[in-house]
């Protein structure tokens, strides 16, 4: 219950802050005379910090990974664009056995693809507010331990705690979620810019399979990204 009340209010306030966006942007549509749009494409690289939202829940700490990709963007108003994007990004999640001396993590490897709405102010300098749907493409997984995680009925010491989620891959291969992101950018000139953002994802689907009837009744992907980008303007 906690999670699903977790997720609508995420949606709620995710709804509010793209709707406010959108209607301020339409003001300043109806308020300005001419705007040459252009279009840029770049790089990007960074850090993530992910968990999974599993209910029951599992201890955690954030689990560190890599995002890498290749981003277009589209402006035809001021204050507005689209951007789309396709990133490498390692995600999943990092167990916390407190003061027992064992470690598990799994990482989760995705070709996500998100599809942006861009909103910024400024003009050489910008704060800009990216937010919209993304889709994943599980492309592989791992494990590091330093136990025997699919027979922890023989490890001496092991504490009592959910152990299920070591014994399945993950499934589905699809995940889908929604993001939101802040950031600033610093055009050099008229055709190259940098930036630096910070992203926070949900995901929607679950990273195990899921339901009433199974061991989990939800594991949604959750992650912070930290990513630094370069823009080239080639319109």
């Amino acid at each position: 219950m906690i999670a699903i009340g977790f997720k609508k209010r995420f949606l709620t306030t995710f709804g509010i802050i793209i709707g406010g966006a959108l209607l301020f942007n339409l003001g300043q549509v109806k308020a300005q005379t001419h705007y040459n749009s252009n279009v840029s494409v770049g790089v990007k690289a960074g850090m993530d910090l992910s968990r999974v939202n599993f209910t029951p829940g599992v201890k955690q700490s954030f689990l560190p990974g890599a995002n890498a990709g290749f981003t277009i963007r589209y402006i035809e108003e001021n204050h507005f664009g689209l951007i789309g994007e396709i990133n490498f990004e390692q995600r999943g999640w990092k167990e916390n056995f407190e003061e027992a001396p064992f470690k598990y993590s799994r990482t989760l490897n995705y070709i996500q693809i998100p599809f942006l709405a861009h909103i910024y102010f400024g003009r050489r300098a910008r704060f800009f507010f990216n937010a919209g749907p993304e889709i994943g493409f599980m492309i592989g997984e791992s494990t590091s331990s330093n136990f025997d995680y699919k027979n922890v009925g023989a490890v001496s010491g092991f504490p009592n705690r959910t152990t299920y989620q070591y014994l399945i891959n993950a499934d589905p291969k699809v995940d889908y979620g929604i993001s939101a992101g802040l950031g600033g950018e610093f055009n050099v000139n008229r055709t190259h810019s940098v930036y630096l953002e910070g992203r926070f994802y949900y995901g929607l689907g679950n990273v195990l399979k899921s339901g009433r009837t199974e061991r989990f009744r939800g594991s949604n992907s959750m992650s912070i990204m930290i990513s630094a980008g370069y823009w080239f303007r080639i319109k």
